[in-house]
């Protein structure tokens, strides 16, 4: 029995656990997977519920929203993780200690490989700051981006993740409001790493107008897969990469992590979608 479980606040509509049981029937490992919901969960505290996660027999739990960054500042952290990346959305109970790691960082490249193959990043212009924001940002880095800019309507979280990229080695910019529709035409990437196009938040966040002549656009979010920005990215002539590549992704990663063992990424897809055909569409 792999005990599995996922920290986070407002996560009852997560798909984890559906995605980690079915990688561990596809292993034949019996998994379990908990929501640990902070807001259903009296005084909560993330040291005092991780601590209790490991006594409980927990292999490892992910970390989500608003967490990853107060778990990095926990848990030593994995070789693969880069030093600057100041997230970790994964975090493994070990008898030497807990390790953590950041699944949506390597998963995003993951994805991109699997989407776009060889092709460079060029300059991404990308929407949001926040902890999603931070993993791909990252990963861009580490999928050799000449230039990375970012913009969020915090200002400030914008310019913190701008110095946390440069210390990490990026070539990167923080893109005022005056300055963005030019930076969006001339960019070569799009992201959005915001929560507009959700289902509770419809919308994009680049006004259709501006797209065209850009290579390829990835938006973060999965529910639902086909999202507004997409949408007209497609329409203007633009590779597109859904949100669900990286939710996938980030969940294999994890739980070769969680388990030790290696999945085969296209015969999980047609296992999830056989499973769940509405996550085609979300």
């Amino acid at each position: 029995m792999l005990k599995l479980g996922l920290i986070g606040k407002g996560i009852s509509r997560s798909q984890s656990a559906r995605l980690h049981v079915l990688l561990g029937r596809m292993c034949g490992i019996d998994v379990t997977y908990d929501y640990l919901d902070s807001e259903k969960i009296a005084d909560f505290d993330l040291i005092g519920q991780l601590t209790a996660c490991a006594k409980d027999g927990y292999a490892g739990v992910n970390v989500t929203h608003p967490y990853k960054t107060a778990a990095r500042k926990l848990i030593q952290r994995r070789k693969r993780l880069p030093e600057a990346l100041g997230a970790v959305n994964t975090v493994v109970f070990r008898e030497d200690g807990w390790r953590g790691d950041n699944t949506d960082y390597v998963g995003f490249m993951r994805g991109y490989r699997g989407q776009f193959g060889d092709q460079a990043p060029g300059t991404v212009l990308q929407m949001g700051a926040g902890g999603v924001g931070l993993a791909v940002a990252f990963g861009l880095h580490g999928l050799g981006a000449d230039r990375i800019l970012i913009h969020d309507k915090d200002a400030d979280r914008g310019h913190e993740l701008v110095a946390t990229l440069k210390a990490g080695g990026a070539n990167v910019a923080f893109i005022a409001e005056a300055d963005l529709s030019d930076a969006i035409r001339n960019a070569d990437g799009l992201i959005n790493c915001t929560p507009v196009g959700m289902n509770q938040y419809p919308g994009s966040p680049i006004d259709a107008a501006l797209l065209g002549g850009q290579k390829w656009a990835f938006d973060a979010v999965y529910t639902p897969v086909e999202t507004a920005f997409l949408h007209s990215a497609q329409k203007a002539g633009l590779s597109v990469m859904t949100g669900f590549e990286l939710f996938f992704f980030q969940g294999i990663e994890a739980f070769e992590v969680f388990s030790g063992t290696q999945i085969d990424g296209d015969a999980a897809r047609v296992e999830y979608f056989n499973a769940y055909p509405e996550a085609l569409t979300g």
